[in-house]
């Protein structure tokens, strides 16, 4: 019996209501966010863009993948996502609908306990391409492959960020409950700019 069959039926309900080809389950979007840094090597770019106001995870995500921050004024609360300048990752922690997914973008979702799945903790990554699916894959998992430890062919330095099987069982039955278009209310976040820690790599 696999334990884990049940997050790979999550991953493909995902990716079946959002229009993605592939979906990546993890255990927040601030890792989903970490990982698809990594994936597009943002310590490679000048700067990754976010809009100032917004959680702090996302510029975190970026600096601890060894990139740059950047900020820029940008309302995009009403529509629930944005694009981080620079990638092809969106954050899309607020907003989830069916058909969503932009082409040729990793697109991260949150399903936190407030979010609109709210399965207590985890997030999702939606891409098209087999190859990102792949990496992003073995970089949630310690750099592991699905396979038994002993017999594994590891595949590089990798984050333990799963999404555990218990949160997919959850996911599982909330999916058939979910609306055709979810998008949460503003949330109080700061400015992120008034913070030199963001802007160390300048």
């Amino acid at each position: 019996m696999n334990p884990y069959k049940i997050v790979e039926d999550f991953e493909k309900a995902v990716a079946e209501y959002t229009g993605a080809p592939y979906a990546v389950a993890v255990s927040s979007c601030t890792n989903a966010l970490l990982i698809c840094c990594v994936a597009e090597r943002v310590n490679m770019l000048k700067k990754v863009v976010i809009p100032k106001v917004t959680y702090p995870g996302v510029a975190c995500s970026i600096v601890n993948a060894g990139g740059r921050v950047g900020f820029r004024d940008e309302e995009w609360q009403s529509k629930g996502w944005y694009e981080l300048a620079g990638t092809s990752i969106i954050d899309s922690a607020k907003y989830l609908a069916r058909g969503m997914y932009q082409k040729h973008t990793m697109t991260c979702l949150s399903f936190h306990v407030k979010k609109t799945l709210p399965i207590g903790r985890g997030g999702m990554i939606l891409v098209d391409s087999e190859t990102a699916r792949d990496t992003l894959k073995w970089l949630r998992f310690d750099g592991r492959n699905q396979a038994p430890l002993a017999t594994d062919t590891l595949q590089g330095v990798g984050f333990n960020c799963y999404m555990t099987p218990e949160q997919a069982a959850r996911g599982m039955d909330l999916m058939q409950f979910i609306k055709d278009e979810n998008l949460l209310p503003p949330d109080p976040y700061q400015d992120l700019s008034k913070y030199d820690f963001y802007n160390k790599n300048k």
